[in-house]
């Protein structure tokens, strides 16, 4: 297991194929379909190609990604954190999802304060974006806690629906741009 890092609560690690069974609950959790889609991953094999193909191959092609979030006490994975590399943004994106069970209890602004540091001082980035649905109020509150300003909306590649765009930089503006 490849730490990246650690705090109060949480050990923040690279994804292994022996968490499928976590990655297959956590894709097909309510708040994963509500607010970031249904990515088809219905069975263990699904999930340890979705593994594969989205989370290690991230880590190895951009040198960083989606990392598994894990209990200090017990290692028991509780959700992802990360970043994504996305062809139609000019910088990496936030994401992160959590169990229900773990919702509300301040576990994801500590992981997401914690990747931020090491995504400035480790990975060298100069600005992270995150996008979010606007239905997506949890999302946006958090990202507003980790000092992100909404900067416009974007439309991915593919999509039919709009998203808000968020960046941590202190240079935007404040206030969304317009569309």
């Amino acid at each position: 297991m490849k730490v990246i890092q650690s705090t109060e609560r949480l050990v923040i690690s690279e994804a292994e194929l022996t968490d499928a069974t976590f990655i297959l609950e956590l894709l097909n959790s309510p708040t994963w379909i509500q607010f970031i889609g249904d990515k088809g991953i219905y069975s263990m094999e699904d999930a340890e190609n979705y593994i594969r193909k989205s989370l290690t191959n991230s880590y190895q092609t951009n040198g960083f990604g989606l990392y598994k979030l894990c209990f200090k006490e017990t290692m028991v994975p509780i959700g992802l954190c990360g970043f994504l590399k996305r062809d139609y943004l000019d910088h990496p994106d936030i994401g992160f999802a959590l169990l229900p069970d773990h919702e509300g209890k301040g576990l994801m602004l500590e992981a997401s304060k914690a990747l931020l540091e090491h995504a400035l001082s480790k990975l060298g980035f100069d600005e992270v974006l995150a996008i979010v649905l606007p239905s997506n109020g949890k999302s946006c509150q958090l990202l507003g806690k980790l000092g992100f300003q909404e900067i416009g909306k974007v439309m991915p590649t593919g999509s039919q629906e709009e998203l808000l765009l968020f960046s941590n930089k202190k240079s935007h503006s404040n206030g969304a741009a317009s569309s």
